[in-house]
This record gives structure tokens, sequence and C-alpha cells, in this order.
């Protein structure tokens, strides 16, 4: 059997693994919650997703990164209120303990993680 970590649908999703903290997996090596992926009718790959918890925290890195790399409880409030819209925009609130993350992260109250989020909502 051909190892399927050397297949080239793996180099071509490697950037969307990167992306998403996930990881390719020998088919052999997989368990029954990996993703399996096919190629012209035969298993060629399997992806082990990441949990949620460590998703939150790559988000926050994410846009961390997009801040010059800052961290994130430097910013100012400007600065704050884009990052809370745009790790809105990315799902991060939907994560149990979402807002509670993001406040620590950012430096500021639940309240005003929920301030900005409404500050949003009445633009």
């Amino acid at each position: 059997m051909s190892d399927s970590l050397d297949h080239p649908l793996t180099a071509a999703i490697k950037p969307l693994l990167d992306a998403v903290g996930a990881t390719a997996v020998e088919v052999r090596e997989a368990r029954p919650e990996d993703v399996l992926l096919e190629w012209d009718g035969a298993p060629a790959l399997a992806v082990r997703l990441p949990h949620l918890s460590s998703a939150l925290d790559r988000l926050l890195a994410e846009i961390a990164r997009q801040f010059d790399g800052r961290p994130l409880a430097e910013l100012d409030r400007a600065e704050k209120q884009r990052a809370v819209a745009l790790l809105e925009e990315r799902g991060a609130f939907t994560v149990r303990h979402g807002v509670e993350t993001v406040a620590s992260a950012l430096g500021v109250s639940r309240f005003t993680v929920y301030n900005y989020l409404n500050r949003q909502d009445g633009k």
C-alpha cells in the first residue's frame, strides 16, 4: 500500500489544513471521527480536525498577526473593536466560553466585548 501522505491530494490541501489546524493522517490510521477523502473512487487521505478549543486559540493568533503580531491586549480601543468584529465574522463567539476567552486575550471585561458586539449591530 502506498503512503497516502505522499498522495498529490495531500500537497494540494496542505494550505487548507494549515489554516484550520487540521492534520493529514494515513488512511490506515484513520479514526472514525476523521474525514476520509477519496481520489478517483478510492480512499486517498484522512483528515483529523482540531478540537474547537484549539481552533479559538488559532483564531486569536491569526487576528494578532493581522495587527502586526502585537499582543491583542496592547491594541488601542478602535483596534480591539476591529479585532472583535473580525472574530465575530469568523465565528469565535459560537464556541463555548468564546466571549470570556476573547475578553481575556484583549485584556478587557466580557461586558466590554458585548459592548463592542452591540456597537457593531447598531451601525
